[in-house]
Formats: structure tokens, C-alpha cells, sequence
């Protein structure tokens, strides 16, 4: 079990779980920045309006997930957040990964390696998705809007993380529900999250979000 600042750990810890995809995707969604609206249109402004509104009106959501690495290997799995501050992301076999977040803290299980790595929720970027009150325009750049019938796409940026990296939001245009992510490394290589068969509203399991702290000792 690990417990290091976030300064040496972060970048490190998502490297590490790429080939894993969707803890590598999370850890790399942007961390704070500067808003960065200027070049937005009052159109797309209101569609930023929409989502965050999406986002803060559904406490509890839950469903499956398919995750598309740079080389096309995939991964699934299931995953519940209670927002705010508590989330969970099991990924079925082969994998071996557990992801829980607390409501402190962010643990990284990976039974393979049986190590634990824990990272302080505040100092992550999951704080985004698990925040009480949800602002895409406070917690990164965003970078570019566009929709049509079907789809919204908002690209949120954040160059002192990530350099170069971004993450693509998509979201159903009629129902304004998160559909997949893409996070975009400083190197071009794209991991895709896609979510299917999710439930909003249900009732969560407190024993889900506990992170056992001694585990590997």
C-alpha cells in the first residue's frame, strides 16, 4: 500500500495503469485550470449550461462500461458514483483492477500486483465527476463545443497536467446523459470509455465505496 503526494505519484500512477484503460481515463481527465471561454458563442455556452446542469441533477448513477485502448484492446466492467465524493469501478475478468473512491480518498487496487495505491480525492481529477456541484467551465479549459441532432461534444483542456492531453465529453443530445469520453495523451493516443445500460436515481450500497486500508500489508 502506497500513500504519496500527489506532485510525484500522479503522473506515474496513470502511466502505469494505461494498458488498464479506464483508470488510466480517469486519472487523466484534466485537474483544475483556468477557464477558457472567450471563444465560445452564447450557443455554446448555454450547451456548457446544459450539461453541468445534467451533471448536478442525478446524484447516483450506475451501469456498464466498454473501454477502446490506443491499440484497440478492450476492457469492461461496471461502475457506480454517489456523488458527492464516492465511486466504483470493477472491472470484470481478466482484469484485475478495482477502483474505489470514498469520499476522502481514491484507492487503486490491483489484485494481479497486490498493490494498493491510495491518492487524496481533492488532488485528483475524479473530484470532477464526484464533486457536489459540478462546473466544467471551473475545473478545466474548455476548448471547443459543437452539436447536432443526436450528439454533444465539449473538449476540455488542461496543458499544465497534461500537457497537451484533453479529454472529449459526449453526450446524448436529446437526454443530455454522458455517453463515452475520450482522453487524448500528450502523445495523440486516445482512450475510449464508452457507458451503456446506466441507471440514474437507484440506491447505492454504502459497503461499496469502503477502501480496506491494510490490504497488502
Amino acid at each position: 500500500m502506497t500513500f504519496a503526494p500527489i506532485a510525484r505519484r500522479f503522473a506515474r500512477v496513470a502511466r502505469g495503469l494505461a494498458a488498464a484503460g479506464l483508470a488510466a481515463a480517469l486519472l487523466a481527465a484534466p485537474a483544475a485550470a483556468a477557464p477558457n471561454l472567450a471563444g465560445l458563442s452564447p450557443e455554446q455556452r448555454a450547451t456548457v449550461d446544459a450539461v453541468n446542469k445534467y451533471f448536478n441533477s442525478v446524484t447516483t448513477i450506475e451501469g456498464k462500461f466498454v473501454q477502446t485502448g490506443p491499440d484497440g484492446a478492450q476492457t469492461t466492467g461496471y461502475f457506480v458514483i454517489d456523488r458527492p465524493g464516492k465511486m466504483r469501478f470493477r472491472y470484470y475478468p481478466p482484469s484485475q483492477l478495482d477502483i474505489i473512491a470514498d469520499g476522502k480518498t481514491v484507492a487503486i487496487d490491483d489484485k494481479a500486483a497486490k498493490e494498493q495505491t491510495l491518492l487524496l480525492l481533492s488532488e485528483t481529477p475524479l473530484r470532477f465527476l464526484l464533486e457536489k456541484n459540478i462546473d466544467l467551465t471551473r475545473e478545466a479549459a474548455v476548448r471547443a463545443v459543437s452539436a447536432d441532432a443526436d450528439l454533444i461534444t465539449v473538449v476540455l483542456q488542461d496543458d499544465a497536467v497534461y500537457g497537451a492531453g484533453q479529454l472529449t465529453l459526449i453526450f446524448d443530445a436529446r437526454t443530455i446523459e454522458l455517453k463515452q469520453w475520450t482522453v487524448t495523451d500528450a502523445q495523440g493516443l486516445d482512450t475510449t470509455v464508452a457507458v451503456y445500460e446506466v441507471k440514474t436515481g437507484t440506491a447505492t450500497n454504502p459497503k461499496w465505496f469502503q477502501i480496506e486500508y491494510s490490504k497488502y500489508r
